[in-house]
């Protein structure tokens, strides 16, 4: 196994860190409501795909 030789700087650790961030979910119209829902997922308020 590797044994890290030097510390990594701040910069460097932030710059692999950048992709951690939250992502807001995709939100579609349901066909059926109109209603925001989560893609590929039935609608809470109709029940339509």
């Amino acid at each position: 196994m590797a044994v890290q030789q030097r510390r990594n700087s701040k910069t460097r650790t932030a710059k692999r860190r950048t992709h951690y961030k939250l992502m807001a979910p995709t939100l579609v119209k349901c066909p059926g409501c109109g209603e925001l829902k989560l893609a590929h997922r039935a609608c809470p308020n109709c029940g339509h795909k």
